[in-house]
């Protein structure tokens, strides 16, 4: 099984035509193993120990990861320029009173952060900062929100708590564009009809 599931992941391309890689955006609290996980991922996929994300080496109470930045995962090895089709951005940590703020992972799930934006914690990125992209293509935005929990966390704050719902619930309506707008509209789902 585990070697038919990598090839899989191997041989994935995307259903959309306009679309040639997928995003993954991770998020989760300081030193849950984001960038670790991305690592990992491009470990796995090529058969050797890589590092294409900066992961902090220590525990620490402070986000390791400040800007927006894709990882890519290269196929093959040496001087090759092709990539998977997929690509992973990692974000600040949750952290009580500071990290990554849920404006930003709403707007980045939307495509509107660009490339090396540096997060602050004191404001979200808005219209008009130059981190902010006005027309993000099909490829800037996410496809795949993924929150990455630490095996060894005792406990988190009620505030990363608080944080990790308001995520989940900003990509819960965004999935749904109705039932955003109106709560009743979700009976009007065919998929919850059937």
């Amino acid at each position: 099984h585990k070697a038919g599931d990598l090839q899989y992941v191997k041989d994935y391309e995307p259903d959309h035509e306009d679309i040639k890689q997928i995003r993954i955006l991770l998020y989760g609290p300081v030193g849950a193993g984001k960038s670790s996980f991305i690592n990992s991922v491009s470990s796995v996929v090529r058969g050797r120990m890589t590092t294409p994300a900066l992961a902090s080496a220590t525990t620490s109470d402070k986000s390791f990861t400040k800007k927006y930045v894709t990882h890519k995962i290269k196929k093959g090895r040496g001087q090759s320029k092709t990539y998977y089709p997929y690509v992973f951005n990692d974000v600040m940590g949750l952290e009580k009173g500071d990290g990554v703020r849920a404006e930003d992972i709403k707007l980045a799930l939307r495509g509107h952060v660009k490339e090396g934006y540096k997060f602050n914690p004191a404001s979200a990125l808005s219209e008009g900062d130059p981190g902010y992209n006005p027309c993000p293509s099909p490829e800037d935005k996410v496809h795949v929100l993924v929150c990455v929990l630490s095996a060894n966390a005792a406990e988190f704050t009620d505030s990363v708590l608080q944080k990790m719902a308001d995520i989940r619930e900003l990509a819960s309506d965004m999935a749904c564009p109705e039932t955003e707008k109106d709560l009743k509209n979700v009976y009007k789902s065919k998929h919850i009809k059937k």
